[in-house]
């Protein structure tokens, strides 16, 4: 292994595991919890695939007229990549990207997607940020994310952009959440199931061989130059404490939800 990476790895392996240990998991008690989680978490599904075209874009020559650009291999793991995100089947065998297999399954459980579409909505018409998300009413923290995200997309750095889709994006969906989604889906397998697949899609294909692909992508770009590393392990550094604190705020809103609950029963 790289021992760049490896470096990464252990500087971001105590954010990981604030990550992978979040509190916002067992408080999923049921699926009104996993609503409030959903209505955060779509903004991160979303911009991820903001970040994977902006991958794209700089990788490869996505203009007319064509002409090589950069290297072959790296082509070849980004291309890869997006083909799997972007046109996925769902767990009927239709073509979707996963951020459209995730809005049905924020449907089928019966989430609030008003905000994730009228951001995307008001963003398509205007290309304004700040409109977007006041117009939206979006969640501060998934803001923040976003915010980061796209500053990272706009410095045209393709190694930052691959350092935080690779460590900043991957494996960070724990055990524990799994068995939580499986209970409720028992409950409620009419409800979620569209959501558990995604869960399980989503681990197979980009926590395994996806991640793999990431890692050598961010190998590729960054390859002997220390500066560009010691960049990426910051960009990361950063990257996964706006993970943290958007899993706070869906943690926040669901004992907010569990508290106003509390207060009418009484």
């Amino acid at each position: 292994m790289n021992e760049h990476i490896e470096k990464i790895k252990k500087a971001t392996e105590p954010l990981r595991q604030q990550i992978i240990n979040h509190k916002v998991y067992s408080a999923i008690n049921d699926i009104d919890d996993l609503k409030v989680f959903m209505q955060y978490h779509i903004f991160a599904v979303w911009d991820f695939m903001s970040l994977l075209k902006a991958l794209q874009n700089n990788l490869t020559c996505t203009t007319v007229p064509w002409f090589p650009k950069g290297s072959a291999d790296t082509r070849h793991l980004i291309n890869e990549i997006v083909v799997g995100e972007e046109s996925d089947v769902d767990n009927l065998g239709v073509r979707k990207s996963h951020f459209e297999l995730y809005i049905d399954a924020m449907k089928q459980c019966g989430a609030d997607t008003s905000q994730i579409e009228s951001f995307i909505t008001v963003l398509k018409k205007t290309n304004d940020f700040n409109l977007a998300f006041s117009n939206s009413d979006a969640p501060l923290e998934a803001r923040e994310f976003v915010d980061f995200t796209f500053n990272i997309i706009s410095s045209n750095k393709d190694y930052l952009q691959s350092a935080i889709f690779t460590f900043g994006r991957e494996d960070l969906i724990p055990g524990m959440f799994l068995s939580i989604v499986n209970d409720i889906n028992k409950t409620f397998p009419n409800s979620i199931s569209v959501f558990k697949y995604y869960l399980e899609r989503h681990i197979e294909v980009d926590g395994d061989h996806h991640s793999h692909l990431a890692l050598q992508m961010t190998s590729n770009l960054c390859d002997t130059d220390d500066e560009f590393w010691k960049e990426a392990e910051l960009a990361t550094i950063e990257s996964l404490q706006k993970r943290i604190n958007l899993w706070e705020g869906a943690y926040q809103k669901i004992l907010e939800k569990k508290l106003l609950q509390t207060s009418i029963s009484n």
